[in-house]
């Protein structure tokens, strides 16, 4: 799939989720749930407006940063190595925000769930193709672990990038368990990732040491 038409794709979705917002504004009241804690529970509201569309103006201004961010890179030429698996990811932002819209409205609506429970295999989605790109990127500006010490070495970034995209996988696969569990789905969702983020950036900085700080050789003796 070229960028663009991943671009298009990208651009119908966001339509799509403007047509969504259109036909359940009227049936929304005045303030609108949008946000709830980790069990679950809703702990916070917004006007009407912003519950019907908020979702479709984000994912669009996500789509510019998305496409034209890379035309800045001064490495641009490296993300010509991996822009199907970019571009596929920019697509599934887009699909997050427009089912992380639908169920929001669901519940607005009177259906009762637990958005939580109900982002898990969204979530988990999301985080395994993550990986998956991760794994395939080369030196930039706009993807990947962008740590001083990966933007210094293209060894570096490469190690870094080949175990970090592993972890963001397992990261995918055990926010998918927050949906069987649903009073651990938020734990189950971002401790995993994060640690997987910790790790990427700790992994760069001793890998970059061992690298380049020279080891001196002992002086036998006479």
């Amino acid at each position: 799939m070229s960028t663009r038409t991943s671009a298009g794709v990208c651009l119908f979705l966001i339509t799509l989720s403007i047509v969504i917002g259109v036909c359940a504004y009227p049936h929304l009241g005045e303030k609108v749930i949008s946000h709830w804690n980790t069990v679950g529970e809703p702990d916070g509201y917004m006007p009407r407006f912003f519950g019907a569309f908020l979702a479709p103006i984000i994912a669009f201004f996500m789509f510019l940063l998305v496409f034209f961010a890379p035309r800045l890179d001064p490495m641009k030429a490296n993300i010509a190595y991996f822009r199907k698996y970019y571009d596929g990811l920019a697509i599934l932002f887009i699909l997050f925000f427009l089912y992380l819209q639908i169920i929001t409205l669901l519940l607005n609506l009177g259906y009762t769930s637990n958005i939580v429970q109900l982002l898990s295999p969204a979530i988990g989605g999301l985080f395994f193709y993550l990986g998956i790109v991760i794994r395939h990127t080369r030196r930039n500006w706009v993807a990947g672990i962008r740590t001083p010490w990966t933007l210094s070495s293209d060894e570096v970034w490469q190690k870094t990038h080949a175990r970090s995209g592993y972890l963001f996988q397992t990261a995918g696969f055990i926010a998918l368990l927050g949906f069987a569990f649903p009073k651990l789905s938020f734990f189950l969702i971002f401790v995993p990732v994060v640690m997987a983020a910790l790790y990427g950036v700790v992994y760069s900085y001793i890998l970059y040491r061992k690298l380049n700080v020279p080891v001196t050789k002992k002086k036998g003796r006479s």
